[in-house]
């Protein structure tokens, strides 16, 4: 029967072509198309299936080369499944376009990534991970213009010169420690070595000085000649700009980080927003870091709900921004 299956030729192999024997799995290359869509853990992924299959004896190679489609798990629209971290699957698929590793800097999900390539079978990867950093996790020479990736990529923001180094104390000798270097491996007391400053922390101990905006875009109602009680619509969204260091001491787990995750502690944002809607829970929480406001700004539109006639309903939309500062 498993003979008779192979030779009609269905398409994808049939109901049995599965199981059919070496010879016939053999003669016939898998029907992949040339286009993929992978699912990895909720997230989607668009590739060339040249791309997938460019590490020989990976996991990805054995099941796009030597597996049939039906025979691969697929959700509910049809994309291949794998049950991974989608996050991080786009740093594998990165190394899988050019066999280059290229991470962000303050990358902190480098020993789950190795565990992700150990997944995927990619021992090169697994060893470039594995591997000492180079150079540190510091910021860069006062030389450079522009950050730079692991393996000499260029990153896509500038930075100002002398950026993360002290500038040189008249009279100092070269083999002396710099006084930012011995101030912060000393604890407040004058004593041993305490623990390291956060990004948000003086060197003597403080909390940083520096300002924080959020905004919200907001829509009401107005009755006819205005009055109604004006009938206010829910924030749908608060956004926060300002340092990434400043804004997660601040707010903390209810920060939502997802569209901008790997933005270094030194650098600013304007793409993070807030996982509740409520201003005053995020006024509380500024002014019980140190904040306090130091100006708010408002734009809005108008439009008449229905028609044109000036007796219907005014709907307002408005964006308005709160600026805090902490000195």
């Amino acid at each position: 029967m498993a003979l008779a299956d192979s030779t009609r030729g269905l398409p994808n192999g049939g109901g049995g072509g599965g199981g059919s024997g070496s010879s016939s799995s053999s003669a016939e290359p898998p029907l992949f198309p040339d286009i993929v869509e992978l699912n990895v853990g909720g997230q989607v992924y668009v590739t060339r299936r040249c791309t997938v299959v460019s590490v020989p004896e990976s996991l990805l190679w054995r099941m796009f080369t030597q597996q049939q489609p039906q025979e691969l798990a697929r959700d509910s629209k049809g994309r291949f499944f794998l049950d991974r971290d989608g996050f991080l699957f786009r740093y594998i698929l990165d190394y899988l376009r050019d066999l280059q590793l290229v991470l962000p800097d303050y990358f902190p999900e480098r020993s789950r990534l190795q565990r992700e390539a150990e997944y995927f079978e990619l021992p090169e990867l697994v060893r470039r991970l594995g591997a000492p950093q180079q150079p540190g996790p510091g910021p860069p020479p006062p030389h450079s213009r522009r950050g730079v990736h692991k393996e000499g990529s260029l990153g896509d923001e500038l930075l100002p010169l002398g950026y993360g180094e002290p500038e040189p104390q008249e009279g100092a000798s070269a083999g002396a420690p710099s006084p930012t270097l011995e101030l912060a491996s000393r604890s407040p007391s004058g004593g041993a070595a305490g623990p390291l400053l956060t990004p948000s922390q003086s060197l003597d101990g403080s909390r940083r000085s520096g300002y924080i905006t959020i905004g919200y875009r907001g829509s009401y109602t107005i009755g006819r000649d205005a009055q109604a009680d004006a009938k206010f619509r829910r924030v749908a969204r608060i956004t926060v700009c300002g340092k990434t260091s400043l804004a997660k001491e601040v707010f903390g787990d209810t920060l939502n980080e997802s569209r901008d995750p790997d933005r270094p502690p030194e650098r600013y944002t304007s793409r993070y927003y807030l996982k509740f809607n409520f201003l005053e829970q995020a006024f509380d929480k500024l002014s019980e870091s140190g904040f306090h406001m130091v100006a708010c700004s408002s734009t809005g539109t108008c439009a008449f709900a229905g028609s044109t006639d000036q007796s219907e309903d005014k709907i307002w939309t408005s964006y308005t921004e709160y600026v805090f500062c902490r000195e």
